[in-house]
């Protein structure tokens, strides 16, 4: 499989996830844009009335737990590797529980959840096999799993990382991993999760009105919506 260093461009000093996002978490709200994964799952045909619990991996400042919170669950454990991040979960209120911890070991209660979602963290896991099967543990019978993922395509032409910029103005990046659509297939498959929906976004004239330095980049898909559901 290829990885990330392939394509990399940017050769930016690299930074772990929890030490990154603690790093990002003062600016993070003003550099990461709606329609990067809130417009994408607003895409998504997903039905979310009989959602009683839903777990939130990676749930970083708290947008995807606010979006869930809007749409009427009323419980959402959130969890994340960054103290950072989950500081500034706790000011938007949106979680009942918040936890510091790792995606692939949350520590949360087995079978408890009627959705696991998790939005732009897969590119910081090595292997992706961990992350389906903790997804699979903690879904109770006839739950969904969302995942918004950076669209393989996108990483390999931009040839850029999950990146920040520092308080010095240093751009810093993420350990980053490249995974193909045909890895998350494996990992969700062999987890037992059934694939019922895909949806992607590209790089269009509403995006680089925001990020005009991104033309070159016009019709290529950036992000990837992925919903899975586990039999009943």
């Amino acid at each position: 499989m290829p990885s990330f260093a392939d394509f990399d461009r940017r050769d930016y000093r690299t930074v772990d996830v929890a030490t990154g996002y603690d790093g990002w978490a003062p600016t993070y709200e003003q550099t990461v844009l709606d329609e990067m994964d809130l417009a994408l799952l607003g895409r998504l045909r997903l039905d979310l009335g009989g959602v009683r619990r839903a777990a939130d991996l990676g749930c970083g400042t708290g947008r995807t737990g606010s979006w869930l919170r809007e749409r009427g669950i009323p419980h959402i454990d959130g969890v994340d590797v960054s103290q950072g991040m989950l500081a500034l979960a706790a000011e938007r209120g949106a979680h009942t529980t918040l936890t510091r911890a790792d995606v692939r070991a949350t520590g949360l209660p087995e079978g408890a959840y009627d959705l696991v979602i998790a939005s732009l963290i897969d590119e910081h896991l090595p292997e992706l096999a961990p992350f389906y099967a903790e997804a699979s543990r903690l879904a109770a019978p006839g739950a969904r799993c969302v995942l918004v993922s950076y669209h393989p395509q996108f990483i390999m032409v931009s040839g850029m990382p999950t990146h920040y910029t520092d308080p010095s103005g240093e751009p810093v990046a993420i350990s980053t991993h490249l995974h193909l659509i045909s890895e998350h297939l494996s990992a969700g498959l062999d987890a037992g999760w059934v694939l019922t929906e895909v949806a992607e976004a590209l790089v269009d004239d509403a995006w680089l009105a925001r990020k005009p330095k991104w033309a070159a980049l016009r019709g290529h898909p950036f992000t990837l919506a992925t919903v899975w559901s586990r039999p009943d």
